[in-house]
């Protein structure tokens, strides 16, 4: 029985290799085949309609391709942070998981989240988007001041003054023996009282 060439039959150790195209790899001063895609270096050519071609490297430089390769390389601290969010990819004309997803987010069901990688994010935002129960607005820098003191947001002032003696009390070099390795928290505890007690929402 006459057996099928080696180049002829589909290799699946590797997975996406194209064997047998005569293609040489693209890395400069390489002579090894080039089976694997890797994106253009250049990105897409300006006035292209389409995608750019792909460039065809050998097994050790696409290795080498994909162990450098950053998919936020480039992008701005703000454009990271929006690629990152649990919707982004989601805002187009269709949706996988409903017919008329367009007009709705996905459901929370159809996430898998094992490394609860999504809720925590989302339980993050939702503290920070809570109200006060007296509707006072609270800034970021008023959560943060009120997470050093360890107080929840709707404490009032009376509550604010009373958390702020305790921790100065605690902190303080001459409540503990003269001890003044506590210095850095008991500066971080007044530059916090001193922010919130001029805040809008402890006027």
């Amino acid at each position: 029985m006459a057996r099928t060439p080696p180049h002829d039959r589909p290799n699946t150790r590797f997975h996406g290799r194209v064997a047998g195209t005569g293609r040489l790899c693209a890395e400069p001063g390489c002579d090894q085949a080039g089976e694997f895609r890797a994106p253009p270096l250049e990105g897409t050519p300006p006035g292209r309609d389409g995608p750019a071609e792909y460039r065809w490297l050998c097994l050790d430089h696409v290795r080498a391709f994909n162990s450098r390769y950053n998919f936020f390389n480039g992008m701005s601290p703000d454009e990271i942070h929006e690629a990152q969010r649990p919707y982004a990819g989601w805002e187009r004309e269709t949706r996988a998981f409903a017919a008329n997803g367009a007009d709705r987010p996905p459901r929370w069901a159809d996430f898998s989240d094992p490394l609860d990688a999504i809720g925590a994010r989302f339980r993050e935002r939702m503290a920070n988007e809570r109200q006060r129960q007296d509707g006072k607005p609270l800034s970021g820098a008023d959560r943060r001041a009120l997470n050093v003191l360890g107080l929840d947001q709707d404490t009032d002032r009376r509550g604010l003054r009373q958390r702020y003696s305790e921790l100065v009390r605690k902190f303080h070099p001459d409540r503990n023996g003269g001890d003044r390795s506590m210095e850095k928290a008991l500066q971080e505890v007044i530059a916090a009282y001193q922010h919130l007690k001029s805040a809008p929402a402890f006027a």
